[in-house]
């Protein structure tokens, strides 16, 4: 269940015009079955929907509503409650009093130096990739790109951005180190969106899949140095990106 929140709009007496998420905004969301505790339910499937939404699309702020959300869910507003506590404990949700909670958005400053702290536990993730990972395991990283062959990135830009995600986040699974794992997720929401929105950037895809490709190689191959320096320099050159040419996070 998809959940507008600028449709509801006429439903959050208590918000003002200025609090209306920005159109097209949506949180994808369905109702959590019984058995499990609620709250840690709810708590999952809204910190899934944030990492989902494009949460950089507008400068508007984004402002969630407890009665939709329990509307979506299907349980009661107290787990909802609970949730977003915790949420906002991990720096995910903010509260403005008398105005509501609102979906935590990075300055640029913040969002350079979360890329930043990206690159230097994926690459020693990718150092671990080359001493644990399988060939087989490292194979797969390879047939992601397998649609692109025939191909531009720039022809097929959401796929290819899906895929330039998921290569990223297999490349720290690849590790198999729960601590870089644990460490890297709670910035990954917000890195996650700005790669998505630089992907289609300045002919990024393009020399995205280059990378990619190169890093494959290296890994293929068990070089350990060349793997960790590839991969540190290829978010490095993201945070660069950010840093010269995002001025809307501003």
């Amino acid at each position: 269940m998809s959940v507008q929140p600028a449709q509801r709009q006429a439903e959050m007496s208590s918000a003002t015009a200025s609090d209306a998420p920005p159109p097209g905004l949506a949180l994808s969301l369905q109702p959590i079955n019984a058995g499990a505790s609620l709250r840690d339910q709810a708590y999952a499937m809204l910190r899934q929907a944030i990492a989902d939404a494009d949460i950089y699309q507008s400068r508007e702020e984004i402002r969630l509503d407890e009665r939709v959300l329990s509307e979506a869910l299907g349980v009661s507003r107290t787990p909802i409650r609970e949730a977003m506590t915790l949420l906002e404990q991990e720096g995910f949700l903010r509260t403005v009093p008398r105005r509501g909670i609102y979906i935590m958005r990075k300055t640029k400053r913040e969002i350079v130096e979360m890329i930043q702290m990206w690159a230097a536990l994926e690459s020693m993730a990718a150092r671990l990739a080359t001493l644990h990972a399988t060939d087989e395991e490292i194979s797969r990283l390879r047939h992601m790109f397998d649609n692109f062959r025939d191909t531009t990135p720039a022809e097929h830009i959401q796929e290819y951005s899906d895929a330039n995600i998921a290569f990223h986040q297999a490349i720290v699974q690849l590790s198999k180190s729960q601590i870089i794992m644990d460490t890297i997720k709670n910035i990954f929401i917000h890195v996650r969106a700005i790669r998505k929105m630089t992907i289609s950037q300045s002919d990024r895809a393009a020399r995205s899949i280059v990378d990619h490709l190169r890093i494959i190689e290296a890994l293929e191959k068990r070089d350990t140095e060349l793997a960790e320096r590839l991969v540190r320099q290829h978010s490095l050159d993201l945070a660069d990106y950010v840093e010269k040419n995002c001025d809307f996070l501003d």
